[in-house]
């Protein structure tokens, strides 16, 4: 039954009770009694309707025990307890699903801003067409204040873009010729045209929606065991009622017993937290792939990052081209065509600065081979080029003479990547590449350590030198530098083994199977590869590391969340049954203050979707302060 049908029965059989007191009060006894029942019959069928349907699939649902002690008390002949029982439970079902409700709203804004149209250039006219006719390669013309429908890159124009529904970021982002634009994002001001490389189901937004849906169905580990011992529970207590009714002989206390025992509170007193969470991330950039994982992401700590693209901003730039025997332009060229093909940060560094020096690559690489966390080797116009660092010139037998070793130590230790080119099995210069410390990072690290994580641990395929620079000014507790993906994955286990609840964080092709390895995966989602966010169990979709700290608290506050929740529905239910034994708690009494103990655990469970780290990270930063001292 849907909440529209829920609210218009809840309505008329309050308003019969009201017609009923009115007689009461006029001392219109029958009109009364007539009242009571037809408000007790029209409140209990979809009631009776829902234990029934549970029934049949061989279910005690809680809509069974209310049933039952609705029977029983018409037949004693107690009108108004069953009137006000059935009422109660229908109108605190109702509230109880416009309340949910609010919890799933961080979904529904993010529907909502589904774009339904694109404009597209076909055949030399422009055309509006549902989103769902554009197919990829079409050309997309996009104005201000119009929704991006695809995913792309821009062709022509530039523009400024509000990525809030992937990023979570409310600052607008200039958008050129050659940037990625994502569907869901809103054009502020300016004119681009985009050639669709995602469209319909494949687009970044179809998948964060997808994700999230899937994350709220998901349940934890807290509410699996809620809903089998819930299964256990509902028939221990029809049980349990009859011992009361055989040792008191009170039918009453016996239906009262029944009622007041239904688990509602219990049974979503972590759900509803859940859902809350996931929703505060998803409005916050951070996808958080089901309550299982936001409860192991709660019992995280130590966290192992990647440099390049993670600790990194991810956007390199070549600062020096050292070339021996051939001119630096030359070197280039040769090494960005080999390079296209690359699915690394550094290789496509190396591409863009080609085209930014107007540099034509025309050679298609052959015979190309990938050896992930080295480098590349591949022919161009004949020659066989070796790219990478120093354990690809080992592994292929290339000799770095001692002057081009010291300078790449030195360029190194300036905080530069050297990355080594070889033409036919001699080393034929260095190219140095540069890549920033995101401005977040070192304020993000402080806040992890502030909430509870206790070691902090880089792993790259990086250089040494350029490694413990980077891990000194984070003030990383351990750094590990020119790692192959498959020992990145053997520090993990590592970790593991001796005992530590291990999150990674990385965003290449690279770091997939570490991700995987980890108790919690984490993948940059902007700037990440597909095979990195698939295998991620959390996706920062702003590239930002301080959406991992919002994620780390926020799963705290969450596991803290349900914990109240289910101690507050445990204490209430116990009260409940203690005062009914005692005689001090009645049918209609009692069934008030359950549906009010259900209202309380979801409001509570609702403050989730308004929270935010920095009011609880003032108070853990005072006490991380003071322990430190």
């Amino acid at each position: 039954m849907n909440a529209k049908r829920t609210s218009q029965i809840t309505a008329i059989t309050g308003l019969l009770l009201a017609v009923a007191i009115g007689f009461h009060l006029y001392g219109f006894h029958e009109g009364r009694q007539t009242m009571l029942i037809a408000a007790t019959i029209l409140a209990g069928i979809p009631i009776a309707s829902k234990a029934f349907k549970a029934l049949k699939m061989k279910a005690f649902s809680i809509e069974l025990l209310v049933t039952i002690a609705v029977v029983g008390a018409l037949f004693i002949g107690e009108y108004v307890e069953s009137a006000a029982v059935t009422f109660l439970f229908l109108f605190g079902a109702y509230l109880e699903a416009r309340t949910l409700e609010k919890t799933r709203s961080s979904l529904r804004k993010l529907i909502d801003m589904a774009p339904l149209e694109a404009t597209v250039i076909r055949d030399g006219e422009t055309q509006t067409i549902s989103v769902d006719d554009v197919i990829e390669g079409d050309r997309v013309v996009i104005r201000s204040g119009e929704k991006v429908a695809i995913d792309g890159r821009i062709v022509t124009g530039k523009a400024s873009l509000n990525e809030a529904a992937i990023t979570g970021e409310s600052v607008p982002a200039s958008k050129m010729i050659d940037d990625r634009v994502f569907s869901g994002t809103i054009v502020d001001h300016g004119f681009i045209e985009v050639i669709a490389e995602r469209v319909g189901d494949d687009t970044t937004f179809a998948r964060i929606i997808e994700l999230v849906e899937d994350a709220q169905e998901s349940q934890s580990k807290t509410e699996k065991f809620l809903d089998r011992f819930a299964n256990i529970y509902t028939p221990s207590i029809v049980v349990l009622s009859v011992l009361v009714y055989i040792f008191t002989r009170n039918i009453e206390m016996t239906l009262t017993f029944l009622v007041i025992a239904c688990p509602g509170a219990l049974v979503i007193s972590a759900p509803v937290s859940i859902v809350a969470g996931i929703g505060n991330g998803a409005r916050n950039g951070v996808l958080i792939k089901g309550g299982d994982i936001m409860e192991k992401l709660a019992k995280i700590d130590t966290v192992v990052f990647d440099k390049t693209g993670t600790l990194t901003r991810g956007k390199p730039e070549v600062t020096d081209i050292h070339s021996i025997e051939i001119e630096r332009t030359d070197l280039l060229r040769l090494v960005a065509e080999a390079e296209t093909i690359s699915e690394h940060h550094l290789g496509q560094t190396i591409v863009k600065e080609a085209k930014k020096q107007g540099l034509q690559l025309l050679s298609e690489p052959q015979n190309v081979e990938v050896i992930k966390g080295n480098g590349i080797q591949a022919t161009i116009d004949g020659k066989v080029l070796t790219v990478g660092n120093r354990k690809l010139m080992d592994a292929k037998d290339i000799l770095i003479d001692s002057e081009m070793e010291a300078y790449a130590t030195a360029r190194e230790k300036e905080g530069n990547t050297a990355i080594f080119a070889s033409i036919n099995g001699k080393i034929s210069g260095i190219l140095s590449i540069a890549d920033q410390i995101r401005p977040e990072a070192k304020k993000a690290l402080r806040e992890l350590r502030a909430s509870g994580v206790r070691q902090i641990i880089m792993l790259t395929g990086d250089n040494r030198h350029t490694a413990e620079l980077v891990g000194a000014q984070l003030g990383l507790d351990q750094v590990y530098a020119e790692l192959l993906p498959e020992e990145k994955v053997a520090m993990i286990k590592q970790l593991k083994a001796a005992g530590h609840r291990v999150a990674m964080a990385g965003d290449g092709i690279n770091d997939a199977p570490a991700i995987a390895t980890a108790d919690i995966g984490l993948a940059m989602g902007e700037g990440g590869t597909d095979i990195s966010m698939e295998t991620a169990d959390i996706v920062l979709m702003a590239d930002r590391l301080d959406q991992f700290s919002h994620a780390y608290s926020l799963a705290k506050a969450t596991v803290r969340n349900m914990k109240q929740n289910t101690f507050f529905a445990v204490g209430t239910v116990a009260l409940l049954l203690t005062g009914v034994l005692l005689g001090k708690v009645f049918l209609a009494s009692g069934m008030l203050i359950h549906e009010l103990s259900v209202l309380l655990v979801i409001l509570n469970a609702i403050r989730l979707i308004r929270y935010t780290k920095r009011k609880s990270f003032n108070q853990r930063k005072i006490k991380f302060d003071l322990q430190a001292q």
